[in-house]
């Protein structure tokens, strides 16, 4: 088999004829960045949703990027709260709001949102965490203000217990155990009282609306998840960072699941968060190994998650050799490419694995190429920025 029959121009022709390649149309569409910061795939990303929007009833867009600050998003492309600016700065993680294929899609969901009754939504599924965690202050007292009695403390009792949210957000716990809060005895009372603040929600559902359901369901497993972090950060034995990693993909994989239920959601993230295969990663004398978030989320959807993975070519100066999965795809007719990736990995031999010169981009593995549904593959990537 040639490999160009395994591929087409990518389109919305394209993206319409993957859907219906598949055995059943995704709840989640998972597309994943090869590397951060990619200004075309993000320009692509965006033409993909509007596609899918307008043609193939999507009305969700979820990104990696924290959860709770995702609210301040949605917030605005549904009511038109706040600036665009203001929400740019506020409403992402990981310095996600300066790049300006988020700003453009944010702008477009907004303008789609307001001439429209039928309203697009947008989410952030990343926890409010990167290798350290932020404080559970927002998580547990969002929660408990949403929740009638009886409580199981008062909010003086719960703010005395948070105390105060340096150290609690302090950088250095990913490095140094002992610098954690984690395990002092007010932050595991706290766990106790934000388990019995999620037990709370669920005999209190029918009073509350659809919108501070949802909002309280977040808040209540963030919280938890939040404090289970925090607890790991301060372990210090060899397991710490395969379980830290494993609890945050954990947290993503529990938001994708509630992005799921809104209906059917295109998902953007490192491929690595979104890939089915098991994550496994050199760490010093270790080997770290966990399920990614779409692992998991594939595990309950089954055939309702699909992923597209995406892949470069040329990389700056980097050019793939002839015998990588990338080298092969760069001789494909087209700058923008849509892959079967099960059917290529029928039709090419023992590829070589790509060793990139960009320690920020991720090439395909090509042992794994039959665990991706699709690959959106991009000949060049020439407008590469920086790591924020």
């Amino acid at each position: 088999m040639d490999i160009k029959d395994t591929a087409r121009p990518l389109d919305g022709a394209g993206v319409s004829a993957f859907l219906r390649s598949l055995p059943a149309t995704p709840l989640l569409l998972g597309l994943g960045e090869a590397r951060h910061f990619v200004g075309e795939l993000g320009e692509l990303r965006n033409e993909i949703f509007r596609h899918l929007v307008e043609n193939e009833g999507y009305r969700s867009f979820a990104i990696e990027s924290d959860c709770l600050m995702g609210l301040v998003v949605d917030d605005y492309i549904t009511t038109g709260a706040d600036t665009l600016d203001d929400v740019m700065e506020r409403g992402f993680s990981h310095n996600f709001g300066t790049f300006p294929a988020n700003r453009e899609l944010v702008r477009w969901m907004r303008a789609y949102n307001e001439e429209h009754d039928e309203k697009l939504r947008f989410f952030g599924f990343d926890g409010p965490l990167e290798y350290w965690a932020a404080s559970p202050r927002q998580a547990l007292t969002a929660l408990y203000a949403l929740l009638d009695g009886p409580l199981p403390c008062t909010r003086e009792t719960l703010d005395a217990l948070l105390g105060p949210d340096e150290p609690w957000s302090n950088e250095a716990t990913a490095m140094d155990p002992s610098q954690s809060i984690g395990q002092s005895a007010d932050a595991q009372r706290l766990r106790l009282i934000a388990d019995d603040l999620v037990a709370l929600l669920d005999t209190q559902t029918p009073r509350l609306s659809a919108k501070d359901r949802e909002q309280a369901a977040l808040y209540g497993r963030t919280a938890v998840g939040l404090l289970r972090y925090h607890y790991w950060l301060a372990d210090a034995s060899p397991e710490r960072w395969s379980r830290l990693s494993a609890l945050r993909e954990a947290m993503m994989a529990a938001n994708l699941r509630a992005v799921a239920e809104q209906g059917p959601a295109l998902v953007f993230a490192s491929n690595l968060h979104l890939q089915r295969n098991k994550s496994v990663m050199p760490f010093g004398d270790q080997t770290l190994e966990w399920w990614s978030a779409g692992a998991i989320a594939a595990t309950h959807l089954g055939d309702r998650y699909a992923l597209l993975a995406s892949a470069f070519g040329t990389v700056g100066d980097d050019i793939p050799a002839p015998d990588t999965v990338e080298g092969l795809l760069s001789t494909l007719p087209w700058d923008h490419s849509l892959i079967d990736a099960r059917r290529l990995a029928e039709a090419i031999t023992k590829p070589a694995p790509r060793t990139s010169h960009d320690f920020a981009y991720f090439p395909l593995d090509p042992a794994q190429l039959d665990m991706i549904d699709g690959i959106v593959f991009l000949k060049q990537a020439v407008r590469l920025k920086k790591l924020g």
